[in-house]
């Protein structure tokens, strides 16, 4: 180690007596400056080019803090845009729905009082919905509840500010239906797999195929005539058997109803022809 430190300082004192000598016989400052600048040069040359890397990192830095800001902010501006949007289109399907509400009712010839859906049940055997309408708005039991595509079902139970409304596809209800264009008349049945199904007499349901409508009989004075309850999807042959099912199609997205109509008057008119046809 002594050594090297010897043999650097031996160097140092070289170069100095070359240079000095080189002034010294005629070289003027011009030659030493010259010796100078060639050593000198590249270390110049590596000081600028760690300048420059400095600032291009520098630059790339606040380049990079304000990109990191900007995206921070639009993100932030995207996640405000998407929630207005999903505000807008919740608020214009709800005024839909509640056009197509006040629609039905002012065609219906009867009395009718909207109601809001409050609560659902749609497990195990029991299928129905709560309404915020009961006894103190005059709700009966058995008072028919419908929307703009149909019937939902009936009510079946009443208090003092609810209501509770068994749907069309619970197992306990039953609802006297007819084949739109055949006028067969049978029974629409709740399943207890959550399906919806049609019975009727063999000998009257030869006509009957899938794609038929079925609409509320206007048998038993519960149910006005002509409510829309379901499509024919299949039928179920049973050969020579007196009774023949139709599984329906609901017409009615029990799972998407909000508001309902409650028909609190009676009307003997055929509604059939109040409730728009699907394309």
């Amino acid at each position: 180690m002594r050594v090297r430190r010897y043999g650097l300082l031996v160097v140092v004192l070289l170069v100095c007596l070359v240079l000095l000598t080189v002034q010294t016989r005629g070289g003027g400052t011009g030659r030493a400056a010259d010796v100078l600048s060639i050593l000198t040069t590249p270390v110049q040359v590596v000081l600028a080019k760690i300048h420059r890397a400095s600032i291009s990192l520098w630059v790339g830095y606040r380049e990079w803090r304000t990109s990191w800001s900007e995206n921070v902010q639009l993100r932030t501006e995207n996640e405000r845009l998407r929630v207005e949007s999903m505000q807008a289109a919740e608020t214009r399907e709800e005024n839909d729905r509640l056009r197509r509400l006040l629609g039905l009712r002012q065609r219906l010839p009867m009395t009718t009082l909207t109601s809001e859906v409050i609560g659902r049940e749609g497990g195990g055997w029991v299928r129905s919905l709560t309404i915020n309408r009961g006894a103190g708005a005059g709700i009966a039991t058995q008072t028919p509840v419908i929307v703009p595509d149909g019937l939902v079902g009936r009510v079946v139970r009443v208090r003092p500010g609810a209501a509770v409304v068994q749907l069309l596809n619970d197992p306990a209800s039953t609802v006297g239906a007819m084949v739109q264009r055949t006028r067969t008349p049978g029974l629409v049945e709740g399943d207890p797999g959550g399906a919806v199904r049609f019975k009727y007499m063999a000998r009257d349901g030869s006509g009957i195929v899938v794609g038929d409508v079925l609409v509320t009989s206007g048998q038993g004075n519960v149910f006005p005539k002509g409510l829309p309850v379901g499509r024919v999807v299949s039928i179920e042959d049973k050969g020579s058997a007196l009774f023949h099912f139709a599984v329906l199609a609901p017409v009615v997205d029990f799972a998407r109803v909000e508001e309902v109509l409650l028909l609190t008057g009676q009307t003997t008119q055929d509604l059939a022809g109040l409730f728009p046809r699907e394309s």
